[in-house]
């Protein structure tokens, strides 16, 4: 009877142990050590704060890390032109990545939300992520041309869908665990340490990936975001998550669809849906660098390294100059970044053609992505800062529903649009979403300022 006593006694020094430390640093990481702030959670939430801050914090790092190791930007094209694909293949990577996760989240919202307990509609969307990457891996180790293009753009079509679902059960279940006031803090450690990883893959991969690599060293980058996504979800199962309400789960599409008369009616909104239409070049046209930079520089995987770290740095440093500017004027930073991603790409389609001496482009490409990595985290942060403050309460939800919906269907056709524009020329499909982003930073100009 002693000898269970003192078992027991021990086991509860041990978990005692274990909850000082996850407090400890959650009261470092969250700034929360001058008494635990509860805002917006439950009681029985508030005592498993600081052991879901630091899964949440885990998982979704890791999930960070791998999308930036497997990106349709970068490794993605990389591996298809490796393997011959074809370059309107390549051209579709990226508008299926971003809208292949963002229509599925008004298809399934009401689904997500009649669950009480939602942390594992993310574990299995994980799931489906890291398997659907260590198929592209499979395919690339078996297949070619054509068919090993359509093979990984079906597999990322897979991917993207199940990231939606994952994106709306993680607002949800962060709503749910962590403290109103303290989602912003994990969501900057997040990026940071994401970036931060990221970059140091890139630089890793550039000092040692020297010479004409072959498709193996690719997908390893896949294996390796594949096994991320693994640790991710072994993480984010260990969240508690306390039953919610499970009402109120309404079709998100169907909403959009009877909303989309506020595109009519609403003339702000209507302009701000217009001109965040025109900046999709920001995230559309990395690729098209990469396949230039590969032509002109050939496939050593160093330079994919320093893609990859180029990435990885512009989100880190560019996003809290953004972030500080867009509570002043989110307005000016969309314009601005708007038209800096625009006048880059202009820049990178003469200096194609232009065919100046490879020495010069192993500075330049680079630089160039870095430089459209900042100005597409500008972009991303300026549309989504005066979104939500243009409107309040149930209309910011119409608006993010319609303009989610429209965006989402020109994303694919833009891309299709592309695709033929590359088959002409890689250079014609820059310029034009170039222009298009002109634009778009001029009409934003004449946005109201909603603002400071």
């Amino acid at each position: 009877m002693l000898r269970v006593m003192t078992k027991s006694n021990d086991q509860r020094t041990a978990a005692g142990a274990e909850e000082d430390w996850k407090t400890l640093l959650y009261e470092r990481l969250a700034e929360d050590d001058e008494g635990r702030v509860c805002k917006d959670i439950s009681d029985d939430a508030c005592r498993e704060t600081p052991g879901n801050f630091l899964a949440t914090l885990l998982a979704n790092t890791c999930s960070s890390i791998a999308d930036k190791l497997a990106s349709a930007k970068t490794t993605l094209p990389w591996l298809l032109m490796q393997l011959g694909a074809p370059a309107w293949i390549i051209s579709l990577l990226v508008p299926i990545r971003e809208s292949g996760s963002m229509l599925p989240q008004m298809l399934i919202g009401a689904v997500v939300r009649r669950q009480a307990v939602r942390k594992w509609v993310w574990v299995a969307g994980g799931s489906v992520q890291g398997f659907s990457l260590l198929l592209m891996a499979w395919c690339g180790m078996t297949l070619e041309g054509l068919q090993a293009g359509l093979a990984v753009t079906g597999l990322l079509i897979l991917f993207s869908l199940a990231r939606g679902a994952c994106s709306v059960a993680y607002k949800d279940v962060l709503g749910k665990t962590i403290p109103k006031t303290r989602r912003g803090r994990l969501s900057g450690w997040i990026s940071a340490i994401a970036g931060l990883a990221a970059f140091a893959a890139g630089l890793a991969l550039g000092a040692f990936g020297q010479g004409e690599a072959a498709s193996g060293l690719y997908l390893d980058l896949l294996a390796v975001a594949a096994m991320l996504w693994f640790l991710a979800i072994a993480s984010y199962a260990r969240i508690v998550e306390f039953p919610g309400a499970t009402d109120g789960g309404a079709n998100g599409f169907s909403e959009a669809l009877s909303s989309l008369s506020l595109l009519r009616e609403d003339a702000p909104f209507r302009k701000f849906v217009i001109g965040r239409a025109l900046a999709m070049g920001s995230g559309l046209v990395a690729p098209f660098y990469v396949t230039l930079a590969r032509e002109d520089l050939g496939s050593a995987a160093s330079l994919l390294g320093i893609f990859i770290a180029a990435e990885g740095l512009a989100g880190l440093v560019s996003s809290p100059v953004w972030g500080r500017w867009a509570d002043r004027s989110s307005r000016q930073v969309f314009a601005v970044a708007c038209g800096l991603a625009a006048l880059t790409s202009l820049a990178v389609a003469a200096w194609s053609v232009a065919g100046l001496p490879s020495e010069a482009s192993l500075w330049f490409y680079p630089l160039a992505f870095f430089v459209l990595g900042i100005a597409h985290a500008g972009v991303r942060l300026g549309r989504k800062t005066y979104l939500v403050d243009m409107a309040g309460g149930n209309k910011r939800t119409d608006y993010v529903a319609v303009s989610n919906s429209v965006i989402g269907v020109l994303l694919l056709l833009t891309g299709l649009l592309g695709a033929l524009a590359a088959v002409i020329s890689v250079q014609l499909t820059i310029v034009s979403l170039a222009i298009a982003g002109l634009l778009g930073a001029i009409l934003s100009l004449r946005w109201r300022e909603v603002s400071g």
